[in-house]
Order: structure tokens, then C-alpha cells, then sequence
């Protein structure tokens, strides 16, 4: 399962460690080190745009039913596509805000499930009521994304066949599964 994006020196050095199981996906890159003092062989390790690793107990815990990824705005207006979920428009991230469906100062949770992104404009005019006390109608329905939906919505720039690899990983009815295009990189 994907679990997250590391570097290109951190793959290195898990190649080094021997703590890739396999590799798939096309070749990134081609590291060439030092040269060998005895055989004047010089080392050159091969990076693939996804590697396998042994798991750890912490690891394997964001496969399993339960594990909500962590909330944060860049990864909300990501989830929701940089449009307003009240008005509809798209908007730059620096007039999004994060609308809490049912207020805290009314019990809401800040949580997946009851937050949006929402136009700084909407937001201040549905203020502290719910979208039905507002006259507001939301436009899509809050879901906390899985770990790999998260993985894909941290707004790496995600090559064909890493998409490819990530989509496989995302529930039959994720929304996610209909965007075409890989996320604009941010703002």
C-alpha cells in the first residue's frame, strides 16, 4: 500500500540499508557514487518512481479500517478541488477557508466529515449556523480520505504510473477516482 513521498536521497539510502523488497514504475534516476579502491568499479543505484519496503507496525496501521489521515487546509482544498462547496467557483488557495458544516461553537467536530473549503465570502456569510440556517445548499458531501487518497492529495506531482499505482489503491466509490488530470502544483 502507498504510505508516503520520500526524496530521492531517502531511497538511496534505503537501497543502501537493503530494505527494498521491489521495485515497479519507470526509472527516475541513476545515482552514481564512488569508485571502488580495490576493483575501480564504480556504484550506481537505480531509482524506480515506486519502491516496496519492509513495513513497520506503525506503517501497516494506516492500512487498516479506522486510520483517518490528519486534517489540513492544503490537503482539504486539495480534497475538494479548490472550489468553494457553496458557491462552486474555484478559487485561488489564499481566498479558501475552512467551513466547519456544523459550527464549533455549536458542538461540530473539526474533522474530515464536518469541514469544507469554502470562499472566504460564504464563509463569513454562513458565519456560525449550518447550511440549512443559512439558506446555503453544500454541494458535495465531507469524506476523510483513505491513506492513499491522502498520499495523492499531499500535492506531489504524481507521474503516470505512480497515479496509476495510488488509484488502484482507492475505494471503488472514492471521488477522487474520476479526476483525469493530476493536481495543479500549489499556489
Amino acid at each position: 500500500m502507498p504510505l508516503e513521498w520520500i526524496g530521492y536521497q531517502e531511497a538511496v539510502r534505503l537501497y543502501y540499508l537493503d530494505q527494498v523488497a521491489y521495485a515497479c514504475g519507470g526509472v527516475l534516476y541513476r545515482v552514481r557514487g564512488g569508485f571502488n579502491a580495490l576493483t575501480g568499479a564504480r556504484s550506481v543505484v537505480t531509482l524506480n518512481s515506486i519502491i516496496a519496503t519492509e513495513g513497520s507496525v506503525q506503517a501497516a496501521r494506516k492500512g487498516l479500517p479506522g486510520y483517518v489521515p490528519p486534517l489540513n487546509n492544503q490537503t482539504l482544498f486539495r480534497r475538494d478541488d479548490q472550489i468553494c462547496l457553496y458557491c462552486g467557483n474555484r478559487f485561488p488557495r489564499s481566498q479558501l477557508s475552512r467551513d466547519h458544516v456544523t459550527p464549533t461553537s455549536r458542538g461540530g467536530r473539526d474533522c474530515w466529515t464536518n469541514v469544507v473549503t469554502a470562499c472566504k465570502r460564504c464563509n463569513n456569510h454562513k458565519g456560525a449556523r449550518t447550511p440549512e440556517e443559512a439558506g446555503m445548499q453544500l454541494l458535495a458531501v465531507p469524506f476523510a480520505p483513505t491513506h492513499a487518497e491522502y498520499v495523492y492529495l499531499q500535492g506531489r506531482r504524481v507521474l503516470a504510473d505512480q497515479m496509476e499505482f495510488l488509484r488502484a489503491h482507492f475505494p471503488r466509490s472514492s471521488p477522487l477516482r474520476l479526476r483525469r488530470q493530476p493536481l495543479a502544483p500549489p499556489r
